[in-house]
This record gives C-alpha cells, sequence and structure tokens, in this order.
C-alpha cells in the first residue's frame, strides 16, 4: 500500500513562533517529509542556513529532492544534534523546531510494520538501518520487561494480561507480525474505549519504546538551549502526553532562575536569571485543521526563547 502524503501540524503556527530572521541558522530537528523545513528555507534570505535532522533512511532520501545551498540534511537522531552540528562547523543558533509526531508515511507504510491496521513485519524502528525490531525484542523479554513498557509507555492498564498472552503465544511460535501482535492484544484487553482499537496502545508503547523516543526527547533539550542564540526560539510540537510532559517541565524549569541553597541571604534583584522565557501559551490546532488532518487533534506546541544568560 503506498505512503500517504505527510501534512505537517501547525505549519504556519511553528515557523511564526520561530520568529525566522532571514540572515539566520536554524535547526529542524525531526525533517520528517520536510514540510517545515520548506517553510523556514521559504522565509530565509540567500545568507540564511537550514541544517535538518532525521533518522529514517526514507525521510533523508526524501529530503535529496530539495535542492538548495542554505540546506543540509543529515541522517541521525536528533539527541546528536551537538555533535552534528560541530561537525558541520555550525555554532550558535537563531532557532530550533521539533516535531515529535511520527510521520504519516511511517504509519501508512505497511512494511514499517508501526500500524494494526496492515498484516506486516513487526519492526516499528524508525532508523531501519540500525537496531532491534520490536519482534526481536518481544522474542527474548519476559512478562516484567513487557508489562512495564507497554504500562510505562502506553498508559495501558490491561498490561500485566498482554504481557502474560505475549510471552506464553511465543512458545507455540514467535511473534513476527503486527497481525499476530494485534490478535493477541484484543485478546488480552477485556474492555475497549470507544471509537479505539484495543491493540493501539500496545503499539504505541512498543514503537516509543523501541526508538528511545522519551529518552531522546530528554537528551535533546538541553543541547538545544545551549546552542541557542539570545533571543533564539524552541519551538516544541508534541502529540502525546509523556512528550508534552518532559517539555513542559523542562521548559518550565528552564524559565525559572536556578534553585539556591535555602536560608542563603539573596535579594530577589541579585538571584541568577533563567535561560529561558516562555512565550505564549501552549497552542493546539483549530477545528478547521483537525478537520483537514484528524492526526493533528492531539497535537501542543509550545515555545520558549533564549535570554542572554550564559
Amino acid at each position: 500500500m503506498a505512503a500517504a502524503e505527510h501534512i505537517s501540524v501547525l505549519l504556519e503556527a511553528a515557523v511564526d513562533a520561530l520568529d525566522i530572521r532571514p540572515d539566520g541558522t536554524y535547526v529542524d530537528g525531526t525533517f520528517g517529509r520536510g514540510g517545515h523545513s520548506r517553510a523556514v528555507l521559504a522565509r530565509l534570505g540567500v545568507n540564511g542556513r537550514l541544517i535538518a535532522f532525521d533518522r529514517d533512511p526514507a525521510a533523508i532520501a526524501a529530503g535529496r529532492a530539495i535542492n538548495d545551498p542554505r540546506f543540509r540534511l543529515v541522517h541521525a537522531p536528533f539527541s546528536e544534534m551537538a555533535a552534528s552540528l560541530d561537525a558541520l562547523g555550525v555554532g550558535a543558533v537563531n532557532g530550533v523546531l521539533l516535531d515529535l509526531g511520527v510521520s504519516s508515511p511511517q504509519l501508512d507504510e505497511a512494511a514499517r510494520g508501526m500500524s494494526f491496521r496492515f498484516d506486516a513485519p513487526l519492526d516499528m524502528r524508525m532508523d531501519t538501518t540500525r537496531g532491534e525490531t520490536v519482534a526481536q525484542w518481544l522474542a527474548r523479554a519476559e512478562v516484567g520487561e513487557i508489562k512495564e513498557v507497554v504500562k510505562d509507555y502506553g498508559e495501558e492498564r490491561f498490561a500485566h494480561a498482554i504481557a502474560k498472552a505475549v510471552v506464553a503465544a511465543r512458545a507455540g511460535g514467535a511473534i513476527t507480525t503486527t497481525g499476530q501482535l494485534a490478535a493477541l492484544v484484543e485478546k488480552a484487553v477485556r474492555t475497549r474505549e470507544p471509537g479505539q482499537h484495543p491493540a493501539t496502545r500496545t503499539f504505541q508503547a512498543l514503537r516509543i519504546f523501541i526508538n528511545a523516543e522519551l529518552e531522546e526527547l530528554s537528551l535533546v533539550l538541553p543541547q538545544c538551549v545551549a546552542r541557542l542564540m539570545s533571543h533564539g526560539r524552541l519551538v516544541v510540537i508534541s502529540f502525546h502526553s509523556l512528550e508534552d510532559r518532559i517539555v513542559k517541565r523542562f521548559m518550565r524549569e528552564a524559565s525559572n532562575p536556578p534553585a539556591l541553597p535555602r536560608g542563603l541571604p539573596v535579594r530577589e534583584a541579585d538571584r541568577p536569571a533563567p535561560r529561558l522565557r516562555l512565550v505564549g501559551k501552549a497552542v493546539k490546532a483549530d477545528a478547521a485543521e483537525v478537520a483537514a488532518n484528524p492526526r493533528a487533534r492531539s497535537a501542543v506546541m509550545r515555545v520558549a526563547e533564549r535570554t542572554g544568560v550564559a
């Protein structure tokens, strides 16, 4: 089945939030199919620069269509942003955009194994050139490990029943396809949420886990702040409550003055200034965008600006 065209969520709002300087240097940490990158390039002048990252080989292949001397696409997870920028000779930047959503081609291409809508190899890796597949991990994981992943990353209340079902089933043969896993989960989940397939939370949890998505996010956020020059913007679009919780907490903590030892006699005016300033409130897609692109329904965008504090 052909992959659907990816529609970037909050496209204009995100690029507006970057407050593009025509001669600035920007980072798109999640190229995807290039929607945000192309919009940034459209606002850059001849001396502007955009460095984009993605760990999906298919995204890297798609990015080759952009023939622009101002643009550089790097095949790497965004957790390697600092090292990659160093290698390119890029120092401080004017803005960083992270769109944490899974792209439509990743979900809609059966061979990627991220969706229970198709019976396909149980892969789920974003970077198909390295790392363990979900099928390989499920073949060796214990009940407790599977339960923990499904519960923590999928917030699935039937995690224990699902884990036991997986381990019991593999005694009769390896679980290698999305169809096999979906059928197992469907039997283990006793009640369903209206309009949601019983395997939704489990598939989401396994994808997040196998790609270390939350760990990657926690690693990249400090790198983003360290790279931003004064008044540079950090724009993050998340699609899952666990992601948004990490982003919200990070931005909130970085926008407060550093904690001082209790009882230290320091005047308010002498307290160290925070590294970030929050910009506006969390932004969500409006009704028109959700109607045109249902995957925008869960999107939350948060924006912060770098202060002059080192």
